[in-house]
């Protein structure tokens, strides 16, 4: 008797050129709107984040679920943004967007779908237990910096609204992320794990 061929392995971009394409629409949103202020930062960001899709569909024949949902809640706040000339809108984005994120990974839990698989993308190998567990805790936290953007954006400047959505987020993001590691290692499945590098 043979044994069933494994399915194929996704691929996956570089570690390297992913950060790049994480951090650099963010990057020249900070340096636009330092030099050319929010309107025209809001411009580059929407530019940045459809070269990071191309870049990406390049690399990958496909579209990680979690830059498209990005990029499509960036064009239509963007767009609505420079239609209307309302920087509120460009500001609330952040808020949709986590909500967006947070809402999905509860309707998961509900369906029981592991809707934090799609969203890591193949960067996680744990037990279904793990993904239940992983995934409140991320429902949670993407709930927690809708409203931590609520407070800053209503209660700051725009321009310490740009610092701390360049500087903040993604800090608090990577500290979070790296909390769940004992979760991750108590729940990580065993068998081996074929990688690809690119």
């Amino acid at each position: 008797m043979t044994e069933a061929a494994a399915p194929p392995q996704r691929k996956a971009l570089n570690p390297m050129l992913k950060l790049a394409l994480e951090l650099g629409p963010l990057a020249l949103f900070f340096a636009a709107y330092s030099r050319l202020g929010i309107f025209a930062a809001t411009a580059v960001l929407m530019a940045c984040v459809m070269v990071t899709l191309a870049v990406s569909y390049a690399m990958l024949k496909r579209i990680p679920v979690m830059p498209l949902v990005t990029a499509v809640i960036v064009l239509i706040f963007g767009s609505l943004t420079l239609i209307f000339h309302d920087e509120t809108l460009i500001k609330i984005k952040p808020t949709a967007l986590y909500l967006l994120f947070g809402a999905a990974l509860f309707a998961g839990l509900w369906l029981k779908r592991p809707l934090l698989k799609i969203l890591f993308d193949g960067a996680l190998h744990v037990t279904e237990e793990g993904w239940r567990k992983l995934t409140w805790r991320w429902a949670f936290f993407f709930l927690a910096l809708a409203v931590l953007n609520e407070i800053v954006w209503r209660t700051q400047t725009t321009d310490v609204w740009v610092k701390f959505k360049t500087f903040g987020f993604l800090p608090i993001t990577l500290l979070f992320a790296l909390a769940q590691a004992p979760l991750i290692m108590r729940y990580e499945t065993k068998e081996e794990e074929a990688t690809n590098d690119f």
